[in-house]
Formats: C-alpha cells, sequence, structure tokens
C-alpha cells in the first residue's frame, strides 16, 4: 500500500521522540496501534461485505438462470404432452369409431323387491332358528 521502507521508519521514529518525547512516546505508540488495528479490522469488515454482496449477486443470477430454465423445461415437457395427446387422439378416433358401429348388447333388467312384500313367509314352513321338536 505504502511504499515505506527501514530508512523511513527510522527517520519517523527519531522524529517522534524529539517532538512526543520520551515520556510519553510508548502511550502515544500504543494509542496509534490500537487505532492502526480498529483501521484494519474495518478494512477487514468493509472487504467482507464486498464479498457477500458479490456472492449474493452470483447467487441471485444463478437462481434466476435456474427459474429460466425450469420454466423453458416445463414449458417443452407441456408441449410434448399436447403432441403425444393428438396423436393418442388421432390414432383412437377409428377405433371409437368401429366401437361405436357395434351392436350394444341387451342387457335385461332384474326385478329387485324391496321392502316388506319381499319377505313373504309361509307360515307352515319352519323358519331359521325355530326347530321343531
Amino acid at each position: 500500500m505504502f511504499d515505506v521502507g527501514l530508512s523511513e521508519l527510522m527517520v519517523i521514529a527519531v522524529v517522534a521522540l524529539v517532538v512526543i518525547g520520551p515520556e510519553r512516546l510508548p502511550k502515544v505508540a500504543r494509542t496509534a496501534g490500537l487505532l492502526l488495528g480498529r483501521l484494519q479490522r474495518y478494512v477487514g469488515d468493509v472487504k467482507a461485505d464486498i464479498n457477500r454482496e458479490m456472492q449474493l449477486d452470483e447467487l441471485k443470477k444463478m437462481q434466476q438462470e435456474m427459474t429460466d430454465q425450469v420454466t423453458n423445461l416445463q414449458a417443452s415437457v407441456t408441449h410434448e404432452m399436447r403432441e403425444v395427446e393428438s396423436s393418442v387422439n388421432t390414432g383412437i378416433e377409428p377405433l371409437v369409431a368401429d366401437v361405436a358401429a357395434l351392436p350394444t348388447p341387451a342387457v335385461e333388467a332384474a326385478a329387485v323387491v324391496d321392502g316388506p312384500a319381499a319377505q313373504v313367509v309361509d307360515p307352515a314352513l319352519p323358519t331359521a332358528g325355530t326347530s321343531k321338536s
């Protein structure tokens, strides 16, 4: 970032020692180190946020691409199903016409009697559950 060599650092240290003084130099150096650490953490957080935003944008693009692919696939499957249905319908039409031309068998309806009239009991006959002894 900054091109600072060892000789420049020595000049800065000597100027700081003369200007600040030997008593306050450790406190100033400690404060400068804390501020530098905070600055580095802040820059790291900003970089991480930028990376997260870039990944989020990539994921949104990928999601949109997948949605488009699914929509295209759904449309393709629907189109193919309609084609198959129409070809089956055209193949079945002659068979349906042949079946419609066949005579229908006559169905005889059986009379079903319900209710009390259906249970005519001859008093001379024994009923189930009773025995003559």
